[in-house]
């Protein structure tokens, strides 16, 4: 299978891990080794992410005086952040995912962000989605995921809890705006 870098995945309606129910994950790397990604529609105040993670203290004055919303990027590693953002900013830890998207984890960005010299758009994740050799094609061949290219608008603009139907219906799947399940 072709490199998915840059495309989202959109976990289907049966999938009922409390990671991935309704998620939508943007493929940061994909080779035959694995894959990488970063679910980017679930915040840290989504109820369902609550639920799993009850109390997120972030005790970084440098994070919480330019970052609103805390995303959750995925269940692995969760103590480190990375920045997702466009790529009309990189500094010397920035790591392009395509034309659209690149990734840093170095703290320069938050400076660049605070003095308006950051990128236009970002979010903020903390953990990330990772799959062993193989793993993700047999989950795309066993239906758990849909993939498809995504633009800087679907990612970083609209309401997040409305982004995973509208990427399902856009498949044809009828889904309930609020449920976990086929409409």
């Amino acid at each position: 299978m072709a490199s998915m870098k840059g495309h989202i995945l959109i976990s289907m309606p049966h999938m009922q891990d409390p990671y991935f129910n309704r998620a939508l994950v943007l493929i940061c790397d994909h080779d035959e080794k694995g894959a990488m990604g970063l679910i980017f529609n679930k915040t840290f105040d989504d109820e369902a992410v609550k639920k799993i993670f009850p109390t997120l203290i972030v005790n970084d004055t440098a994070v919480s005086e330019v970052i609103d919303t805390m995303y959750f990027g995925g269940p692995v590693d969760l103590q480190r952040a990375f920045l997702l953002h466009s790529t009309d900013w990189e500094g010397g830890e920035t790591v392009a995912i395509d034309e659209h998207f690149a990734l840093t984890s170095d703290a320069e960005i938050l400076d660049a962000i605070k003095t308006g010299a950051g990128p236009k758009h970002f979010k903020m994740m903390l953990g990330y989605a990772g799959w062993g050799e193989s793993q993700l094609e047999r989950e795309i061949e066993n239906g758990d995921w849909l993939f498809q290219e995504t633009t800087e608008d679907f990612i970083f603009s609209g309401e997040e809890g409305e982004k995973w139907a509208s990427a399902a219906q856009s498949f044809g799947i009828g889904v309930a705006p609020n449920s976990t399940g086929l409409a």
